[in-house]
């Protein structure tokens, strides 16, 4: 019996440390809560000031959510949202510093075909001029590329590739817009070459039959008469119903009339203005 005192003290020491645990993982999880309605309270005052047209705002909630909870799907979702609101209101130098991070943080997420595809729209709005803005186009064209090969199941995989093949027309236009510049220099190998790079990289473009054209007309200019009837025969079989093969004609043709009813062609130069009003 003397040992009894001694057992009943164990057991209450016992309890008091069984005690002291419960009461910190009451804490624990009161802690918890507390932090994850403070997240989704930051997330929904977000959406708020989003939805007010406060991007700068709206931002910084999202961000404050993602701190407050990172290990959650809130957090990946809420660094979205920022980099989102930023681009709504064009703050594009913001809005793909928050891609970059949501990138890097989360490099397996769901959405990261989003993230690409938004990427690339914060780029190709930038576009300002295409002889002068190359950077911001090649960027848009890079990241619009990531999104239809790796990501070509995904939502945004056509729209990315139709903005694709905008880019490309931009980019071409700057190339005939350089050749022309060399054209009125009478840099003639100058002007060949762009000519030949719009050929070989932008065969989709509306300007590959002026771009053959050209080809044949410079050749011919500086004597190289045999290369010169091969882009003609390149126009003739793949445009014949152009006005440029009708061009090219005549350049061996002096005396040549219009034999065949010529087609109109419908396709106008797409200025840039034009290119962008498209995905409004």
């Amino acid at each position: 019996m003397k040992d009894y005192p001694k057992y009943i003290l164990i057991i209450f020491i016992l309890f008091l440390v069984s005690c002291k645990n419960e009461t910190k993982k009451e804490v624990s999880v009161i802690q918890e809560t507390s932090i994850d309605l403070q997240m989704i309270q930051a997330y929904k005052e977000g959406l708020e000031n989003l939805e007010l047209g406060d991007a700068l705002a709206a931002a910084k909630k999202f961000n404050e959510a993602e701190i407050l909870f990172p290990q959650s799907n809130w957090a990946s979702r809420a660094s979205l949202m920022s980099a989102y609101s930023y681009y709504s209101q064009e703050y594009f130098v913001n809005a793909v510093g928050e891609l970059e991070r949501f990138l890097e943080t989360y490099p397996n997420h769901e959405r990261t075909s989003y993230a690409y595809y938004l990427l690339g729209i914060c780029y190709y709005d930038q576009i300002v001029d295409e002889k002068r803005d190359l950077k911001v186009i090649e960027d848009a064209k890079k990241n619009f590329e990531k999104v239809i090969n790796d990501y070509p199941q995904s939502d945004f995989a056509l729209d990315s590739e139709y903005k694709l093949e905008l880019i490309e027309e931009i980019l071409a236009s700057k190339e005939m817009y350089l050749a022309k510049y060399y054209i009125e220099r009478e840099k003639w190998i100058p002007a060949i070459n762009r000519y030949k790079n719009v050929l070989e990289n932008y065969e989709r473009t509306i300007f590959i039959e002026e771009a053959l054209h050209r080809l044949v007309e410079l050749h011919y200019k500086i004597g190289m008469i045999d290369e010169s009837k091969k882009y003609a025969s390149l126009l003739g079989y793949n445009y014949q119903s152009s006005k440029w093969y009708e061009e090219s004609y005549k350049i061996f043709n002096k005396n040549y009339s219009k034999k065949l009813k010529i087609k109109k062609n419908k396709k106008k130069f797409i200025t840039l203005e034009k290119i962008k009003s498209l995905l409004k």
